[in-house]
């Protein structure tokens, strides 16, 4: 694909995504989409691809959600409202692309609106000690869900959460709050952010990718079901993944070392 708004580059089979429009703070239009559409079925369908990595170009923003000064005809579609399209469907790895790969996010600068599509499906997040994190939606008359119930399904507050959707611009997440609310897991200097990330990335990719994505794949799933469901499905999970020999041998070691 002729990539115009992302960069994507694979290598020690870690796929490494970039946001690539500083000059918009990285704010995703339909073309945006359609790239992010193709990099996570790449992602998906490449077996030497075992994890990815999403990070932004520019020093102000990691992603200020939509472009609405243009570019988003796919969403804002006027003839009916059955055509009405979210952009987490084309813009988010797991639930709609069905991408159960590990996703690792590096948050820098603002991270506003649409800009958590890209944190709430990734399985570790990190930021940069400059990352913000806010909503304008409340601001624009518009209505914020789909980012605040992601937000929810990774464990933050729920009155954190709706402090962050109903109070606009006006609540601004810094890093240092954003980990203490569990939306991230780790702070680094903006230098060390990148470098982080891939070792991080690394450190994954070295682990048999198999029984990587079944364990992320089990994890996501369970927040749809009942406890009793998550836990029948976390079960067959655990007895296709793992070997029977490596499990049941008698004769295995009881030293894990």
């Amino acid at each position: 694909m002729d990539l115009q708004t992302i960069e994507f580059e694979v290598s020690d089979h870690v796929a490494t995504i970039t946001l690539n429009r500083p000059e918009a703070m990285n704010s995703f239009n339909n073309r945006m989409g359609e790239e992010m559409s193709w990099a996570w079925m790449n992602v998906r369908d490449t077996p030497d691809i075992h994890v990815a990595i999403v990070q932004a170009n520019g020093a102000r923003a990691f992603c200020t959600g939509a472009d609405v000064k243009g570019g988003m005809d796919w969403v804002f579609k006027e003839s009916s409202v059955w055509d009405w399209e979210d952009p987490s469907n084309l813009l988010s790895p797991k639930f709609h692309h069905r991408c159960w790969k590990p996703v690792v996010t590096a948050v820098h600068g603002m991270c506003a609106g649409g800009g958590m599509y890209f944190v709430i499906e990734a399985d570790i997040v990190i930021c940069s000690d400059d990352a913000v994190f806010f909503d304008p939606h409340a601001d624009a008359d518009l209505v914020s869900t789909v980012e605040a119930v992601g937000m929810l399904s990774r464990g933050v507050a729920l009155g954190a959460v709706l402090r962050w959707a109903l109070m606009g611009k006006a609540e601004r997440l810094d890093a240092e709050t954003a980990l203490r609310l569990d939306l991230v897991s780790e702070i680094t200097t903006s230098d060390g952010l990148r470098a982080r990330a891939r070792e991080i990335a690394l450190s994954i990719a070295g682990r048999n990718p198999k029984a990587i994505q079944g364990s992320i794949k089990g994890i996501w799933e369970s927040l749809d079901m009942h406890h009793t469901q998550a836990l029948g499905n976390a079960l067959n999970y655990t007895m296709m993944g793992n070997p029977y020999t490596t499990i049941h041998n008698p004769r295995r070691e009881t030293d894990p070392s």
